[in-house]
């Protein structure tokens, strides 16, 4: 794994915690959209994707 690969597998580590604490709602069910989205570009070795739509899913819970 490249330095950027081990740096995104973290991020959506985080992600997916910030994701399984939230409350049920809209803005879990729009996270969990955008996370999906970055497991699909991670899975296709897309970092940029993975870290655009990691980003979103961030926002969407914030």
């Amino acid at each position: 794994m490249t330095p950027e690969q081990t740096k995104t597998s973290e991020k959506m580590i985080s992600v997916k915690s910030a994701w399984d604490k939230a409350p049920t709602g809209q803005k879990k069910d729009d996270a969990l959209k955008h996370y999906q989205a970055a497991e699909k570009a991670h899975k296709e070795n897309n970092e940029t994707e993975t870290n655009r739509c990691l980003d979103a899913a961030k926002l969407a819970l914030g």
